[in-house]
């Protein structure tokens, strides 16, 4: 029904509400196409159209569609308005009209939305690699990497100096003589279970865990086979850890050297911590080594920053990485960039896993005449994994600089093929990966699969040398450089690593002038003869005809490691090296011979055949041998304390040994360097012109 309101309104049949174009008349068309009137409202003008009330229809009825009754008819001057009245001015014209085309009826489709319930699947979980350590959610303190103080360590009691408190801490080693001033633990001058080792954080730390060992000795037994552990804020007030409602006993050790790991059943924020033997070995004494686990708090009553370690500028990947992400590293840094690096296996080890290299060059694959071929190999013993992860950041850095434009890196890969070995016993690297950083112990991944110490696995040559010269028949009888490899080393049944046969076909096919072997354990740098020349004693200072060669890389090295030139630095184990320099003769710290010297050793030495009756044949390690067999001058690089630092202390480990990585290869072609590096592999002041079939070895 219409309703004059300036516009006219109708409702139609249908029950829709339409609004008229007009403005004047109640005249109307909805989207049907039907015409509305109401039944007080006059024939009036659409448009100026008249439409007849015989053609208009009713609003609908209750029963549908009815046609309207006549209505008495108006005076034309009444129509269009509502009294009948005539309206001021002129009147409108009288036509019949319809409109000019049907309005086309619009299809109402009523659309029923069913509104489904969509199940979002949650995403799978990646994978877990099965041989991924499960490391603890907090770092250790660094009571092994020496982070801590020997004056945040304090005890109870102690047997003497060489067993105090500054001396329980995991991994660390004691001399060889019974009584050592530094010796292999913290032990109790009493046995009760009032005893007790402290650790200051020097600030509040929320403490999860606690790492024990026992003493390391070869003269006795002792460990720790159950302990309690207590908190303070002031050192006067102590709080037992509790598991519910009982004090917490902690499970000990049944072994001096395997350390054992035990989570706190809740965290604990505090400043200090002890750890309280209950009980211990029945033949021995209260001793032990521990770690402790913890994530340092911002001090709310300090509002000085709290110093820690430098953090690198190098966007690099500080991470430990087991076989398959190595693979995937060096594969990104080859992509990264494939006109300088190119990557290759020398071999594979005993499980099969190979050994891959990076070489970084200006033209890799190739060897260039006069082009110095420099190497960095890495863990020859699996657990020392430092020297590892330095390579592989090596490889990043070089990479980046080089895009980069940095001149240093330019020139050094401009000038120098790069070889490096990452992993040199990567059945060992395995095994210790899978204990993770501080569980792996001291020695578990030392060896490779099969239990061969591949530092002891190399030809000696040594004695056949010396031999020759005690029986003046070097040189005319005897070469004194590049000495041939023995017979007996090269039968099946001979016990040689396919890891060392690996390493020695790479020296044989690439012309190596210098190289550096990265271990770990202690902080000092070594240079060969690492064999004593006296074969029964132990330690015995036994240079080369090039040991001013040697020293002088040594001591780039060493000088130039952030870690090793700190005056503040504390001995890592029981031997000062810092009054030397950092660096000494390998056979004056140790020997590395490999098994008995003497007759039978001699006899092998001189390319006699081996039989089952005769002693096993001497070995070497592979720093004497690469200077004997190819003259190539190889040094050895202890880096750290820690044989596996944590992830969080690699950048600090990167910024102590960046410098040297670097600076070490430059001395190929450094002209202040001695001529002997700067001969590119061809000739030596000491030595005659490399045999040509090594200068352009055939691609691996």
């Amino acid at each position: 029904m219409c309703v004059h309101m300036g516009v006219c309104m109708c409702m139609c049949a249908h029950g829709c509400v339409h609004v008229c174009l007009c403005t004047w008349v109640c005249a109307c068309m909805c989207a049907h196409g039907c015409v509305h009137m109401d039944a007080r409202c006059s024939p009036g003008v659409t448009r100026g159209c008249p439409v007849p009330r015989a053609l208009l229809v009713a609003p609908p009825g209750p029963l549908g569609w009815v046609r309207p009754q006549p209505q008495p008819a108006l005076p034309p001057a009444t129509w269009g308005h509502p009294e009948g009245r005539q309206p001021p001015g002129p009147e409108p014209p009288l036509s019949l009209c319809l409109p000019a085309a049907p309005v086309p009826r619009r299809k109402v489709v009523r659309v029923k939305v069913v509104k489904k319930k969509v199940l979002k699947k949650k995403p799978k979980a990646p994978a877990k690699d099965p041989a991924a350590p499960q490391e603890p959610q907090c770092p250790p303190l660094g009571l092994e990497s020496l982070r801590v103080l020997d004056s945040q360590l304090r005890a109870s009691s102690d047997k003497r100096y060489g067993l105090g408190a500054h001396r329980g801490r995991l991994n660390i080693q004691s001399g060889l003589y019974d009584g050592d001033f530094f010796d292999g633990g913290w032990c109790a001058g009493q046995e009760d279970k009032e005893q007790w080792l402290e650790i200051d954080a020097r600030r509040l730390t929320n403490f999860t865990g606690v790492i024990t060992q026992g003493l390391n000795s070869i003269w006795t037994y002792d460990w720790v086979t159950s302990y309690k552990v207590q908190f303070s804020n002031d050192t006067h007030t102590w709080q037992p850890c509790r598991n519910g409602t009982e004090e917490a006993v902690f499970p000990g050790n049944k072994d001096p050297e395997t350390p054992v790991l035990n989570m706190l059943p809740s965290p604990v924020v505090a400043r200090y911590i002890r750890i309280n033997p209950q009980t211990w070995f029945e033949n021995g004494t209260i001793c032990l080594r521990a770690e402790v686990l913890g994530c340092p708090l911002p001090d709310p009553n300090n509002i000085y920053y709290w110093p820690s370690d430098p953090v690198p500028t190098d966007k690099l990947d500080f991470r430990h990485h087991n076989y398959k992400e190595m693979r995937k590293l060096m594969k990104r840094v080859n992509d990264e960039c494939p006109n300088i690096t190119r990557v290759y296996s020398i071999g594979k080890s005993y499980l099969g896993l190979k050994m891959y290299v990076m070489e970084i060059s200006d033209n890799p694959g190739q060897h260039e005449v006069g082009e110095p071929e420099f190497r960095y190999v890495a863990g020859m013993h699996g657990n020392e994994v430092l020297g590892r992860e330095l390579l592989l950041n090596l490889m990043e850095y070089l990479c980046r600089e080089f895009r980069r434009g940095n001149p240093r890196v330019v020139r050094l890969v401009t000038d120098t093929r790069i070889h490096l070995l990452p992993s040199m016993n990567p059945d060992g690297y395995e095994t210790a990966y899978k204990l993770g950083s501080e569980l792996s112990g001291w020695a578990m991944g030392r060896w490779t699969y099969e239990g061969i110490d591949l530092n002891h696995n190399f030809a000696d040559l040594n004695t056949a040398l010396w031999d020759a010269e005690d029986n003046d028949l070097v040189p005319h009888e005897f070469p004194n450089h590049y000495i041939p490899i023995p017979e007996y080393y090269t039968f099946a049944n001979a016990t040689v690593a396919p890891e060392t046969r690996a390493v020695i076909d790479w020296m044989q096919r690439y012309p190596f002038v210098l190289s550096a072997n990265l271990h770990g354990g202690e902080l000092v740098v070594t240079y060969p003869f690492d064999m004593t020349r006296t074969y029964w004693k132990a330690q015995e200072l036994t240079p080369t005809a090039d040991d001013g060669v040697f020293r002088w890389l040594a001591t780039v090295y060493a000088t130039s490691n952030l870690a090793m030139a700190s005056e503040e630095r504390r001995l890592c184990h029981y031997d000062d090296f810092m009054r030397s320099g950092n660096i000494i003769n390998g056979a004056n710290w140790h020997t590395v011979p490999g098994s008995e010297r003497g007759a039978g050793g001699a006899a092998g030495g001189h390319g006699g055949s081996s039989s089952p009756l005769t002693p096993p044949p001497p070995h070497a390690g592979m720093n004497d041998f690469s200077y004997l067999h190819t003259n190539c001058f190889e040094i050895t690089v202890e880096l750290s304390c820690d044989k596996f630092p944590h992830a969080s202390e690699l950048p600090a480990e990167w910024e102590n040994n960046r410098e040297s990585l670097l600076l070490y290869m430059e001395q190929v072609r450094d002209p202040v360097a001695p001529p002997a590096l700067r001969a590119g592999g061809r000739t030596r002041p000491w030595g005659p012109q490399m045999p040509p079939e090594a200068l352009h070895p055939p691609s691996p």
